[in-house]
């Protein structure tokens, strides 16, 4: 095909030495040489590890240190997750648009920053104010993260969202461990264990990240990037991602309740607050080994939305689990059945946006992803407060068993009526 297209092309190779050669197609290797999987995924982990130092003991530190009420710190924590959907937003729609490698070390260091910066000042309202630009760099980072993965080739795409759940999943389970004990010891150390992970962070970003700057830069020019919009996403693609959006700040609602009034209920019902606490060390734990398993499944069958429609399933179980459940064995195995959804749902929407969406808006639809679960993270608490106040908490189990059946119904409605127009995108 070459010789006939362009028959003077053999010829110049042809005079051309063979040391002139070889630096071409060095030259050529570098421009398109990938970002490392393998450090892609080293630097979530420490961004994950680093940041479960801040966020499991913040209400615990502004109330009992810092003697900040309950609906105080419920303000803080509401602003935290707002702030985390504008970087989310942010971040996907500027990788789209400007060097990924730049965003994301100007994001680790705004992080590394606001981290520093606690080591210091770590009073009452300095905490709260510096936490709200944590939540802005927090989110930036997790999406600039995730749409970098889009540009992967060498994995498959649910692969290499599995993945990246993992490892933020893997840092939760050690940075949650190691906290009680570095905070029991000083809560200053908590932030200098925590300054000193990004800084291990920073410095992987700027020496391994660089190759990220060349997979979305090379496939469309900067012309095509900024006046591309959403009315180019075929209406089948734009219909059934504004779908997942929803489901997923539907779903994160229901979710939270896990987070914030669970523990309520188990300790009215004279369950130690270490049971509960021991939950998430069993969903840590089993989101770890879920992922392995899932990884290992997918090289022999791979079908996302399936995997997504199980997900969605196993969320409305575990809240049927929790209506009935009276004692800490079945609070137990609602966990292990929410554990399940939530590592065969989650990572697999991701990957099933990539899909669905060109190259000119990956980042945007990846930081939407984030958006909309920050926003259902901090609706969460609030929402099922109100649930609680107006009736009590098997009304809210209730509520939250018939929204996830309605989100699943929705979405597997939605799906066989557009499956066969969707457009799906080389990934």
């Amino acid at each position: 095909m070459t010789h006939k297209l362009f028959p003077h092309t053999t010829h110049f190779f042809d005079t051309m030495g063979h040391g002139a050669q070889n630096q071409i197609k060095e030259v050529h290797q570098m421009t398109n040489k990938e970002m490392s999987f393998r450090w892609l995924v080293t630097g979530a982990l420490f961004s994950s590890i680093g940041m479960s130092f801040v966020w499991p003991l913040t209400s615990v530190y502004l109330h009992n240190r810092l003697g900040v009420s309950l609906t105080m710190i419920g303000v803080v924590l509401l602003f935290n997750s707002l702030a985390s959907v504008l970087g989310s937003y942010l971040g996907g729609y500027l990788y789209d648009r400007k060097n990924p490698y730049h965003l994301l070390v100007g994001g680790v260091v705004a992080s590394t920053i606001t981290l520093i910066i606690l080591v210091f000042f770590h009073g009452w309202p300095m905490f709260g104010i510096v936490l709200f630009f944590n939540g802005i760099s927090a989110g930036w980072n997790l999406a600039v993260v995730n749409s970098i993965g889009t540009s992967i080739k060498s994995k498959d795409s649910r692969y290499v969202f599995n993945m990246l759940y993992f490892v933020q999943n893997l840092g939760i389970v050690v940075g949650t461990s190691l906290v009680g004990f570095i905070y029991s010891i000083s809560v200053t150390l908590m932030f200098v264990v925590a300054s000193v992970l990004f800084l291990i962070f920073l410095a992987i970003v700027i020496t391994k990240y660089k190759p990220a700057a060349n997979e979305s830069r090379k496939k469309v020019s900067d012309t095509e990037k900024t006046s591309w919009n959403t009315k180019h996403l075929p209406k089948a693609n734009a219909t059934i991602l504004t779908t997942f959006f929803l489901s997923l700040f539907i779903i994160w609602i229901m979710y939270q309740q896990w987070v914030s009034n669970l523990s309520v209920y188990m300790t009215g019902l004279g369950i130690p607050l270490r049971n509960y606490s021991f939950l998430w060390t069993i969903n840590a734990g089993l989101i770890v080994v879920s992922q392995i398993i899932i990884n290992w499944i997918a090289r022999y069958h791979e079908n996302l939305i399936m995997q997504i429609f199980f997900g969605f399933s196993m969320f409305a179980v575990s809240f049927i689990t929790l209506i009935f459940a009276k004692t800490y064995p079945m609070f137990v195995l609602a966990m292990v059945i929410l554990t399940i959804g939530e590592a065969t749902a989650l990572p697999t929407i991701p990957a099933l946006v990539n899909v669905l969406t060109p190259i000119e808006a990956k980042g945007r639809y990846q930081g939407l992803i984030q958006s909309y679960a920050s926003a259902g993270r901090a609706i969460g608490p609030l929402f099922g407060g109100m649930i609680i106040e107006l009736s009590s908490f098997t009304a809210l189990f209730v509520i939250a068993t018939i929204a996830v059946l309605l989100v699943l119904t929705t979405t597997a409605v939605m799906w066989k009526a557009l499956h066969g127009s969707l457009t799906r995108y080389r990934t």
